[in-house]
């Protein structure tokens, strides 16, 4: 089969791509008091499941111009003030941010049927947690961190190999690799957290914690 054939067999097959979801569905009764509480709730579940990176996120950006971009990246702080994702600030990801201060992640647990999705406002991570997260990361990630010009582009791979060999020459006799000045996490300040539960039929189970003046309030969305 030529690939012109295999092609057109997959685009043919696309629209009965499908999958049945038959869970037990998701009701008000059933959500935490908070949209912290009921994250890590599920965040747990998918964890126990098996679920490779868990703490994947879809992140979705736009820049000056309107213009978005998404990218998978890892959620590494969670609790009532937000979550929280670490990154190069110097990436397209970060000068997106520092322009528009708004940006929207979602968890795509597909094998559990669910997503949850966050959208607010952001702000940088203060240097002490950065700090104490980056004590946390592999060295060679931390070297990685160091060596990347991330967004920018290169060369070709033996650009960044060359990069990292430096690095790794510049911080070989240093124990403790430090934070890179142009380093540090993002928080995302929910305003509004929506949990969704594939139900039969496409009729899926919507519900949004809101954020307005007097509190947190629940909401029921259609699908």
């Amino acid at each position: 089969m030529t690939e012109v054939e295999n092609a057109a067999e997959v685009d043919v097959r696309l629209p009965g791509m499908r999958v049945s979801y038959n869970g037990t569905g998701l009701d008000e009764a059933d959500l935490a008091a908070t949209w912290t509480e009921q994250l890590r709730r599920w965040l747990d579940e998918a964890v126990q499941e098996g679920l490779p990176d868990a703490n994947a996120m879809v992140l979705a950006t736009a820049d000056a111009d309107g213009l978005p971009s998404s990218r998978s990246v890892l959620c590494k702080g969670l609790d009532e003030r937000g979550v929280v994702f670490y990154t190069n600030y110097t990436s397209a990801k970060s000068h997106d941010l520092s322009v528009t201060r708004y940006a929207s992640a979602t968890f795509p647990w597909y094998a559990l049927h669910r997503q949850v999705h966050v959208r607010g406002e952001v702000e940088k991570a203060d240097p002490a947690e950065t700090a104490a997260y980056w004590a946390s990361r592999p060295r060679g990630s931390q070297l990685g961190a160091w060596a990347s010009p991330q967004s920018r582009v290169v060369s070709g791979r033996r650009e960044l190999d060359s990069a990292l060999q430096s690095i790794e020459r510049r911080f070989s006799d240093v124990d403790s690799v430090p934070v890179p000045p142009h380093w540090g996490g993002w928080r995302i300040r929910p305003e509004l957290v929506e949990f969704w539960q594939g139900r039969q039929d496409r009729l899926h189970d919507r519900l949004r914690y809101v954020r307005t003046e007097d509190g947190w309030r629940i909401h029921r969305v259609a699908p």
